[in-house]
Formats: structure tokens, C-alpha cells, sequence
């Protein structure tokens, strides 16, 4: 009875300091040192916090698999020691039956219960914004080795729509990059985005680092990616697929801003001309079959 009384007071402040250790935790603690977060816990997107869970969830669950497996290895390896003066094989057993259903559903359940969180989370992400949702739609298309952004407009050839068309990263003779040269994708800070994602040549991968999530592009196989910027700020992004020799000058940036700033930029866009819609107009694949292009009979019969 002592000893059980000694280990229970022994515990309590164990699990004190275990509390005053996590309470004191920072936002980036909590969420695993993960990107997106500023010291408040603020999230960068509506979709930052689940992402982030399922993350540092798993991780938790993998930390602890190992524990358990690290101290069961430990404990076999004191307990069963060869001891002094012991000789030749220990006992044998052909199989133990707790043992064999412990290692059977334990796994099984941890299985199951990761891709049941990541397919919940999956479906919230993938949902799309209905047309009557939306508030802003963007056509992000990718190419060897920079991107073109598309504000598309109202009407439906697209010819109230604005854009910018970007050059891969020019690095100095230091190897620094200017970031005002970079390709920049502008959102408006609590609107209902819509980016269409398409690519001119080869797979490339939309990816924002701090929105915590990526997304292929395909060449006649176009994605969209619906979410809603929370936090005005500037992000870094990249292409996410190895897309050719210069893959690693594929970059661009994000700047949310105000509802105001934001059509502020997309008056000063039109004011430049750069208006209409360009999404097949640079295509690298325009003579492919399907596309107008004359077949090898037609070029012979000329």
C-alpha cells in the first residue's frame, strides 16, 4: 500500500509539469513548427489549422508507435538477457496468441484510423466553391520555368479578364534572386478563391509553402484548388514537381492584401492592356491532334 501511495504522489507532479510544459507551448510549437502560422496562432488560410492537425496528429501517433516499440525492444533485451552461467538455447514458444492479436489490431486500427482523418480532411480541402460561392476566380498556369496569372472576369470568352506573365528567377552572380522580379500571384484577404491550375507543357505542382498544401498540374487534365486567404501578408511559392533544368527558378510570390488593394491592382492591370484571356494562347502543344493542325495525309495531298 505505501508503494502505491509513494508512485501516486510521484505522478501528480509529473503531470503537473507535463501541463505547465504544454500551456507554455507557442502557436508554432503546437503546430509542429509547421509553416502558416504567425506567434498569435493565426492560420494563413480557412484550411491551414485542419491541415496542420492532421500532421502533427500522425506525427503523434508514429512518436508513440515508436516509443512503445523502442521500449518493448528495450525491456526483451533486459529481461531475457543471458544470464551468468546460463547455457546453450533459451525456451521456445511456437506463438503467443495476445501477442499475435495485439500486433494484428493495433496496426490494423492505426491504419484505418489515419486514412479515415486524412480522407475527412482530403474531402473538406478538395470541396470546391459553388459558382454562386465563388468570389474570386484565378487561372494560375504553369510553364518552363515560370507562371502566368489570369483574373478572369465576368463574361464568358473571358475578355474583361486581367493578367501577368512571368520569367523564371534570375539569380546574380551570388546566387541571390530579386524577389520584385518574380511572378506574383495578388489574393483578396477573406474571399472565396477559386485558382484553376493549369500547365502549358509538361507536370508541374502548385504549391504555396505557408497555405500548407500542393497541387499538380497537368496538361490537358486541369485542377482547381477553392480556399479562403485569412491573413494579408507576402508568401513564397514554387513549383513542387521536377519540371526540367531549371525547376529550381520556378518560383513566385503570393501577396493577400485588402478587398481594396486588391482591385486596385486589377484596375492598374487593365490600364496597361493587359487584358483578355490567355490561357491556350502560348501552349506548347498547339499542333497537337484535335487543335486544327493538318494531318501528315493533308500536308502530302498539298
Amino acid at each position: 500500500m505505501p508503494s502505491k501511495r509513494r508512485i501516486r504522489w510521484a505522478a501528480i507532479p509529473v503531470a503537473a509539469a507535463t501541463v505547465a510544459a504544454l500551456a507554455a507551448c507557442s502557436p508554432t510549437e503546437l503546430h509542429g513548427y509547421l509553416p502558416g502560422f504567425v506567434e498569435d496562432g493565426t492560420p494563413t488560410t480557412n484550411q491551414t489549422e485542419g491541415l496542420a492537425s492532421l500532421w502533427v496528429g500522425s506525427w503523434i501517433a508514429a512518436l508513440a508507435v515508436g516509443i512503445i516499440t523502442w521500449g518493448l525492444m528495450l525491456w526483451a533485451m533486459i529481461v531475457y538477457r543471458r544470464r551468468k552461467g546460463q547455457t546453450g538455447l533459451p525456451v521456445q514458444l511456437r506463438y503467443n496468441m495476445p501477442i499475435e492479436i495485439f500486433f494484428t489490431t493495433v496496426p490494423l486500427i492505426l491504419v484505418l484510423g489515419l486514412f479515415a482523418f486524412t480522407a475527412r480532411e482530403q474531402t473538406r480541402v478538395e470541396t470546391p466553391w459553388t459558382e454562386d460561392e465563388v468570389d474570386v476566380e484565378i487561372t494560375a498556369i504553369a510553364k518552363q520555368w515560370a507562371w502566368d496569372f489570369q483574373y478572369d472576369g465576368e463574361e464568358e470568352d473571358n475578355s474583361d479578364a486581367v493578367w501577368t506573365m512571368g520569367v523564371q528567377a534570375q539569380p546574380d552572380a551570388n546566387g541571390n534572386i530579386d524577389q520584385e522580379q518574380l511572378p506574383t500571384l495578388v489574393l483578396p484577404v477573406d474571399q472565396k478563391v477559386t485558382i484553376n491550375l493549369e500547365s502549358r507543357d509538361v507536370i508541374h505542382s502548385f504549391w504555396i509553402i505557408d497555405f500548407l498544401y500542393k497541387k499538380d498540374m497537368y496538361i490537358g487534365q486541369d485542377n482547381s484548388w477553392s480556399f479562403i486567404p485569412t491573413r494579408e501578408g507576402t508568401y513564397a511559392g514554387k513549383c513542387a514537381e521536377l519540371c526540367g533544368e531549371y525547376h529550381s527558378m520556378m518560383l513566385f510570390n503570393v501577396e493577400v492584401v485588402s478587398e481594396a488593394e486588391y482591385e486596385a491592382y486589377l484596375d492598374e492591370l487593365e490600364a496597361n492592356g493587359q487584358t483578355g484571356d490567355i490561357n491556350q494562347a502560348y501552349d506548347r502543344l498547339g499542333n497537337a491532334p484535335g487543335t486544327g493542325a493538318q494531318s501528315d495525309d493533308e500536308e502530302e495531298s498539298h
